[in-house]
């Protein structure tokens, strides 16, 4: 069922069920790839919502507002209206178990699955996070041009020019994230490094998360949105502990 969490054309969001539901449910909110652009929209992650809702989970799908002239998303906007969507959660007439929201973001979505665990006293708190191939380092991804300069229209400049925006949405600037985190990626993605991650880990561990991470051989950027992907299954093994 699509709920709209706010005024704006993109601000809403699709809640899949499972067929029986059987007391309150962990809940996985999704966020979707795109380089954070209006041209992609949440149907990419919309096999891993209803797999997710196969397996006993509440998917929370969401949209947000992205970086182009009908959209008009860009940092701060896209950021507050993933929190908004989270937030969201609370108004709903549904078996949700709100101590149990984890968020499972792909490429883009995985930095704004990661950021939404830096909120101060959110309304619903995130339990855990998982990251797909996700931009995670966005001084990094400004610096490295990632999706044809996407890291800087997203945030409406370079590093050097909004460097107290880049720490405010930037994950690794923002560790710890004080709950347990995954980060799955393909060692022959050529669209976001996996270095994007390994360096992302090594900052959060020394900042004292507990961060598992798994390095695909062989794999690229686009396995994500597969649920009949091993990569998925090895996000859905992790989540297992929050079900």
């Amino acid at each position: 069922m699509r709920h709209r969490y706010g005024d704006h054309v993109d601000q809403f969001a699709d809640l899949l069920l499972p067929p029986e539901t059987d007391g309150p449910l962990p809940v996985a909110v999704l966020l979707h790839a795109g380089f954070w652009r209006e041209e992609y929209s949440l149907d990419l992650a919309e096999d891993l919502a209803r797999d997710l809702a196969r397996r006993g989970w509440a998917a929370w799908n969401v949209e947000y507002r992205r970086v182009g002239e009908v959209s008009g998303g860009g940092y701060p906007a896209t950021l507050e209206d993933v929190a908004s969507a989270i937030d969201f959660l609370q108004t709903l007439d549904a078996p949700l178990d709100l101590a149990r929201v984890v968020t499972v973001g792909q490429s883009a979505g995985g930095h704004l699955a990661l950021w939404a665990a830096t909120r101060e006293a959110p309304a619903v708190p995130i339990a855990g996070a998982v990251s797909q191939a996700g931009t995670l380092d966005l001084r990094a991804a400004d610096r490295d041009g990632l999706g044809d300069g996407a890291t800087a229209k997203l945030m409406g400049g370079h590093a050097d020019e909004r460097s107290g925006a880049y720490a405010d949405a930037s994950p690794i600037e923002r560790v710890p994230l004080g709950v347990p985190q995954l980060l799955v990626h393909g060692e022959a993605d050529d669209v976001v490094p996996p270095s994007q991650s390994s360096a992302y880990a090594d900052a959060a561990r020394a900042a004292g998360d507990e961060v598992d991470v798994v390095l695909r051989p062989g794999e690229d950027h686009f396995v994500h949105t597969d649920p009949s992907n091993p990569a998925w299954a090895d996000v859905v093994g992790w989540l297992k502990r929050f079900a």
